[in-house]
């Protein structure tokens, strides 16, 4: 199985959170400058377009890409505070479509300052008529960061839920 894991803005996936990844397969983490590539999703997209992809995944400005990538890409995806509507630097955002039913997961801080998951939730409620299976995860333990244990822990349900899953 191959992981896409997208990160933050001015971050990158650590090797402690590699290590958990590498567990349910191959990952690929590119290095993304938000802040000199306003096409950062298209660009990714190109990079990716034939790698065989199983997997989207992205935390914050990673997951705003992400989530773009998993329509893109037709592939699951697990999102933890993701900036779906507001962010501090500009990013075009492609009109990518997906019309098999596909499976997200959101992870979502209820303390998070830097990404409202009010905002996110309704951004979310906006596209329900949309064919996809959203499972949303509001933590009441989590801010912006992701410490190791939670990240650990919602990775290990993601792919509990996603082998469950079936697209009808």
């Amino acid at each position: 199985m191959n992981i896409l894991y997208i990160h933050g803005l001015n971050g990158s996936l650590s090797e402690e959170k590699r290590t958990i990844l590498e567990k349910y397969g191959t990952v690929y983490s590119p290095s993304i400058d938000y802040e000199s590539d306003s096409n950062s999703i298209e660009n990714v997209s190109r990079q990716f377009v034939n790698g065989d992809i199983d997997i989207v995944m992205g935390s914050s400005m990673g997951g705003f890409v992400g989530y773009y990538l998993s329509i893109a890409f037709k592939k699951p995806s697990l999102l933890f505070n993701p900036a779906l509507v507001s962010r501090s630097v500009f990013q075009r955002v492609p009109n990518y479509s997906n019309p098999n039913r596909s499976f997200m997961q959101l992870v979502l801080g209820a303390k998070d300052e830097v990404v409202d998951p009010k905002d996110t939730l309704k951004f979310i409620g906006e596209r329900i008529a949309e064919n996809t299976d959203y499972h949303i995860s509001l933590r009441q333990d989590l801010a912006h960061r992701i410490p190791l244990d939670i990240f650990e822990y919602e990775v290990s349900s993601f792919f509990n839920q996603l082998s469950t899953w079936r697209p009808n």
